[in-house]
């Protein structure tokens, strides 16, 4: 073991250990701060999760008034509340166009680049903004954990003349941002887990959040629909509220973002061992009576497919979904089939595996943590992003909450060093 003093040139600097939103935004905001600093980063690139989370829509954040954009975060609202007045939508959208990176509200509040930019974009000009800052990146440079009081361990596994060293660095203090654990191949592994856990930091168990739903689907089904659309419908688990959207059906069960919205109560209802019930409303705009009013009008004979995509301008395979859950449906009176349509019970079996969620529930528990998102056991040390036991739908909350984790915990550290 190598302690590092003859590579890193002093040890007033700050290590910002993982390359994603929130590591790079404290290091950007330590470094406008007058504090250098060195990323560290186990993966070829920064960002990789970053760029990943790109592809299907790069939406950074939401426009959503402040109160209810926190409410979003559930049981730690109260807490993202002060963490967004800290930083905000606006503030990153002020962000973005500093760099170059011009942004824009869509109709559902959700906040993008122009179209002229790629998340690629943003990444470059963001490095580029940080080696004018002096930042020092280090890719490929894995975290090993804690070494003494004040230290960390690293292991260098560039393909260079220091391959494979293991080190100690002894930071002024040091932000740990290492992400959750969905989407492995990025790095966002949870391996510093047992390393938190050793130190006595309680970690919450890390489960699959914003991910599809499983159903126990017929070979038939899986066999006629495959993957299908079913577009501006409700859904809601058990007696919730419902959330509006677009769904997709697939071979495994339902994906989408109302799905993804509903999967803390899924979560919930499937450790409680009751039943994890979706109920879709296939016509959330129509009111009751006007919906059995229009069934109604079915006359006898009819052939129900039929009836239901031209009286109801309902997707081919809606029949074929309420005879999977409804075998005598074409025999139901008009009634109990507005009452199906209306609420459409669908059971979800489990969630998909967590490698697969956008994101992940649990991680590391507040109480853990000062007001300042420093460890409590290990003075200096600040934590942000995924790494925190928190959760959010999609829609811009992701992103924003590693954004605003990340400069707040660059102002505790800020703040530790003042008072120290």
């Amino acid at each position: 073991m190598v302690v590092a003093d003859a590579f890193f040139d002093n040890s007033s600097f700050v290590a910002v250990v993982g390359g994603g939103p929130a590591g790079l935004l404290a290091a950007q905001r330590l470094a406008e701060a007058g504090r250098k600093v060195h990323v560290f980063e186990a993966q070829a690139t920064v960002g990789r999760k970053f760029l990943v989370a790109g592809h299907g829509g790069f939406n950074l954040s939401n426009a959503e008034e402040l109160a209810r954009f926190a409410s979003r975060y559930g049981a730690e609202a109260g807490r993202f509340a002060d963490l967004l007045s800290h930083f905000s939508p606006a503030e990153l959208r002020a962000w973005a166009a500093d760099l170059g990176i011009a942004t824009f509200v869509g109709t559902s509040g959700r906040i993008f680049p122009e179209a002229a930019h790629k998340p690629a974009d943003l990444l470059r000009a963001w490095l580029t903004r940080l080696r004018e800052l002096g930042v020092e990146l280090h890719t490929r440079h894995r975290w090993l954990g804690f070494a003494g009081p004040t230290g960390i361990r690293l292991v260098d596994e560039t393909d260079g003349p220091e391959a494979h060293r293991e080190f100690v660095l002894e930071p002024a203090a040091t932000v740990l941002a290492l992400g959750g654990a969905s989407w492995a191949k990025t790095g966002s592994n949870g391996a510093w887990v047992p390393i938190l856990q050793e130190l006595g930091v309680p970690v919450t168990a890390f489960a699959p959040a914003n991910c599809g739903a499983e159903v126990a689907w017929s070979p038939f089904f899986q066999a006629k629909i495959g993957r299908a659309p079913l577009k501006n419908i409700g859904l809601r688990v058990n007696d919730g509220p419902a959330v509006r959207g677009e769904i997709m059906l697939t071979e495994y069960g339902l994906e989408g973002t109302p799905v993804y919205a509903l999967t803390p109560q899924l979560r919930a209802a499937l450790a409680s061992g009751s039943p994890a019930v979706l109920h879709l409303n296939l016509k959330p705009d129509l009111p009751a009576p006007a919906l059995l009013a229009k069934l109604q009008q079915r006359r006898p004979g009819a052939s129900l497919p039929d009836f239901l995509r031209k009286s109801l301008n309902l997707a081919p395979q809606v029949p074929t979904l309420l005879r999977e859950v409804q075998p005598n449906v074409a025999a139901l009176d008009s009634a109990a089939l507005a009452a199906l349509l209306a609420a459409v019970p669908i059971v979800a079996t489990g969630l998909r595996p967590l490698d697969e969620a956008i994101s992940t529930a649990g991680g590391i528990a507040f109480a853990a943590l000062d007001e300042h998102l420093m460890l409590r056991q290990r003075p200096g040390t600040f934590v942000a992003g995924e790494m925190l036991d928190w959760e959010a739908p999609t829609g811009g909350y992701l992103l924003q909450g590693c954004f605003s984790t990340g400069a707040w915990a660059a102002k505790g550290v800020l703040a530790w060093q003042a008072a120290r």
